[in-house]
């Protein structure tokens, strides 16, 4: 795997060089196969060090401690696993994330198979996406060498476990999710001079070498389909919009209805002459997070070779002021034939989502259609960055997200639509305008969306929060945190495939 981290499967036996990573519960009680390892000298070095450090065995917390004489690794990384309690809803991701930052840059023997809980080789596939996923870093643009001290090199786990063969079948799978995630993240970090919607564009062809059809369309061909609200949003920039679609047909029947993702790819966005203030601006090149999501689950689905037919779709532009700009009070014409008075050029995302999704549901007929967008900043405010908002016209796929979201810890809440918030958007000129106002700006934003979905499922996630500059996990410490891959993966493992 890519980003300096190597992990490998083995049985429980002797260990050598480095690290030797160990698991206690609340009661600092080692597992017989790890006594065994480390002999009882080790044993004992364990419990006077936690006794003389006050290490309790909490969950993720952890002890170092130099290897006792005649012990061949270096030192001993004690982790700790909780109560009884937290040891029966273990998060494996989570662990693997903690254990690694424990022996960043360093070579370590892992003992899962001595950690006395019940090990499958499903928790160990998802322990080992974690380490990666915590270990990830972008920092591409730096020339400077590290500081003097701090971590640097490769990282080099060895996973002990009871079935090594039955991990790494599983781990074929989690690193398929690993590696859609961790291209999310880059497509998200890159700076806005780097990833503009032709590179975007490009980049998301290199989905071809996995079996995914592309297909992307340029301004004439988007001009000849009726995508005026998106290219709307476009012409105030030099750089051209794309749309892409993304097509990975792995059901048996191939002409099984697809599911359908779809995400907002502004890959900046100053606000167009409704101008954003400058502080935080620079934020702005993460406003395609929802377009990396579907980008990094349809690499993670391909690359798993899922059995499901989907369509991915990212609507591509950068909204700038410059004299082209469309200007608020303009009236401009979406693909679906309806009318949209512009009341502020900020409110650009909806617009592309509009023409994306009246083409997905025409071109395809999907099964349903999720999109996902870094929309407003009203759901921050109502949810914070843990959550993502969710609108939905179906309570069957609105449970199953919820589902979804609980298992991987991408969770999601469900938001109301009501048509108090429609009637927001009506206007005096046009079918409707772009934005209700302040008072439930993203409920009024997700109504806005929904007058574009016909008789199809539907669900509309918010993903502001979440996808950039969210809060730190141990699983994540990028500013991109390719949120959402993961949780779409999930839906469509559970629920679809088969």
């Amino acid at each position: 795997m890519a980003d300096g981290i190597t992990i490998a499967f083995e049985p429980l036996g002797r260990v050598g060089r480095g690290d030797l990573v160990l698991f206690v519960g609340d009661d600092l009680a080692l597992a017989p196969g790890i006594v065994e390892t480390i002999g009882q000298a080790g044993a004992d070095l364990v419990a006077r060090a936690s006794a003389s450090e006050r290490f309790k065995g909490k969950s993720l917390s952890a002890l170092s401690l130099p290897a006792p004489t005649g012990l061949d690794v270096d030192r001993l990384v004690v982790v700790g696993l909780g109560s009884e309690k937290d040891r029966a809803k273990i998060d494996w991701p989570a662990l693997g994330g903690f254990t690694a930052s424990k022996v960043q840059g360093r070579q370590a023997h892992v003992a899962l198979a001595a950690t006395g809980l019940t090990l499958t080789p499903e928790n160990a596939a998802d322990f080992a996406l974690g380490a990666r996923l915590r270990h990830y870093s972008f920092d591409r643009y730096k020339t400077k060498k590290k500081p003097e001290g701090e971590e640097a090199g490769g990282t080099a786990l060895t996973l002990m476990v009871a079935d090594p063969v039955a991990a790494r079948n599983a781990a074929r799978e989690a690193d398929a999710v690993t590696e859609g995630v961790i291209i999310a993240r880059e497509l998200v970090n890159e700076p806005p001079n780097i990833l503009y919607p032709e590179e975007f564009a490009r980049r998301a062809e290199e989905l071809r070498t996995l079996g995914v059809e592309v297909e992307v369309l340029d301004p004439a061909r988007l001009a000849e389909l009726g995508m005026g609200a998106l290219l709307a949003v476009a012409q105030g920039s030099s750089r051209e919009a794309r749309v892409v679609i993304l097509r990975w047909n792995g059901a048996a029947d191939p002409a099984e209805a697809p599911l359908a993702f779809i995400g907002k790819g502004v890959c900046f966005d100053s606000g167009g002459i409704s101008i954003k203030s400058a502080g935080g601006m620079e934020d702005m090149k993460g406003d395609m997070g929802g377009a990396a999501c579907v980008v990094g689950t349809l690499h993670a689905l391909a690359s798993r070779k899922a059995k499901v037919n989907v369509v991915g779709a990212i609507g591509l532009v950068e909204n700038m002021p410059d004299g082209n700009a469309q200007r608020p009070g303009d009236i401009v014409t979406s693909m679906s034939g309806q009318t949209i008075e512009i009341i502020n050029t900020d409110a650009e995302g909806r617009l592309v989502l509009a023409d994306v999704i009246w083409h997905v549901q025409g071109a395809y007929k999907p099964r349903f259609m999720i999109d996902l967008a870094t929309l407003t900043g009203a759901i921050i405010v109502a949810l914070g960055q843990d959550i993502a908002g969710l609108y939905s016209n179906d309570d069957e796929l609105s449970a199953k997200l919820a589902a979804a979201g609980e298992a991987t810890g991408e969770t999601v809440w469900r938001m109301p639509l009501i048509p108090a918030y429609d009637k927001a958007i009506d206007s005096k000129f046009a079918d409707m305008k772009n934005s209700g106002g302040r008072h439930g700006g993203a409920a009024t934003a997700a109504s806005f969306i929904k007058r574009y979905v016909n008789d199809v499922p539907w669900a509309h996630l918010d993903i502001a929060g979440v996808a950039m500059s969210s809060s730190s996990s141990e699983i994540n410490r990028s500013w991109g945190a390719g949120w959402g891959v993961r949780l779409l993966d999930r839906l469509v493992r559970d629920n679809y495939e088969g």
